[in-house]
C-alpha cells in the first residue's frame, strides 16, 4: 500500500523572516537589486500627493520592471502576479504587490530615466563579468569582437556599447507598452470565479452536470 506525505494548503506557516533565503545565492535578483541601489534615482518623477495611500518608491519600481524585463515578463498585468507567484519578482518587489496600473504608470512617467537606470544597471553587469543579464546580451560583441570579454572597454567602446545598449531596452520598453495594450493575464480566472466560495458553487454545478 503507498504512503503519501501529507499536505493541507489551509494550514498556517510562518514565511522565512529573511527574503534572501527563498532564492539561492547565484540568482541574478541579488545583482540587480544590488546595482539599482548603486543607481542615482534624481531623475525619476514621483506625484506629489498631500495625503492618502504611501507610494511605492521608484527604486524599488525601477529593480522590479529591470528585472522582469530581463526575464522577459514585459506585461504589466504579468508583473502584478508575478509578484505573487514568481520567488524572484516577489523578492526584487520585497514581497510588495504594485498593480498593473502602477506599474504602467510608473513606466511610461519615467520611460527616459528608466532607460537610461537599465542602460548603467547593464554596463555594472558587463564591468563585473556578466555578459548576460537574463535576456539581454551585454558582451558587447557587435562592438568588438577580438576584445577580452572581461577586459574593461576603452571610452569610445563605452560610448559605442552604450549606444548599443540603448537600442536594446528601447525595444524591451516598446515591447512592454504592446504587451499592456494587447494582453490580458491568461493566469487570471473570470470574475464570476475569482471568489473561492462561488468557485466551489460553479464546480458542485458542473459535476452535476457531468454526472447527470
Amino acid at each position: 500500500m503507498s504512503s503519501f506525505i501529507p499536505f493541507d494548503r489551509s494550514q498556517p506557516y510562518l514565511l522565512p523572516p529573511d527574503l534572501k533565503s527563498w532564492l539561492p545565492a547565484d540568482d541574478m535578483a541579488h545583482f540587480v537589486v544590488a546595482a539599482v541601489e548603486r543607481v542615482p534615482m534624481s531623475a525619476f518623477s514621483v506625484p506629489v500627493r498631500t495625503g492618502g495611500k504611501a507610494q511605492y518608491h521608484p527604486r524599488l519600481m525601477l529593480a522590479l520592471l529591470i528585472f522582469s524585463y530581463a526575464n522577459g515578463l514585459f506585461s504589466s498585468r504579468r508583473i502584478e502576479r508575478a509578484t505573487y507567484r514568481d520567488i524572484g519578482v516577489r523578492f526584487v518587489a520585497a514581497n510588495l504587490h504594485p498593480d498593473h496600473d502602477t506599474i504602467a504608470t510608473f513606466r511610461r512617467t519615467n520611460r527616459t530615466a528608466i532607460e537610461a537606470a537599465f542602460a548603467q544597471v547593464l554596463l555594472l553587469a558587463r564591468e563585473t563579468g556578466l555578459l548576460r543579464l537574463g535576456v539581454v546580451s551585454i558582451d558587447g560583441t557587435k562592438i568588438d569582437a577580438d576584445a577580452s570579454k572581461y577586459r574593461s572597454l576603452r571610452y569610445d567602446r563605452i560610448r559605442a556599447l552604450r549606444e548599443q545598449l540603448a537600442v536594446e531596452i528601447a525595444k524591451l520598453m516598446d515591447q512592454a507598452e504592446h504587451a499592456d495594450a494587447t494582453d490580458s493575464d491568461p493566469q487570471a480566472l473570470p470574475e464570476a470565479l475569482a471568489r473561492r466560495e462561488t468557485l466551489k458553487a460553479k464546480l458542485d454545478e458542473a459535476c452535476a452536470r457531468l454526472e447527470a
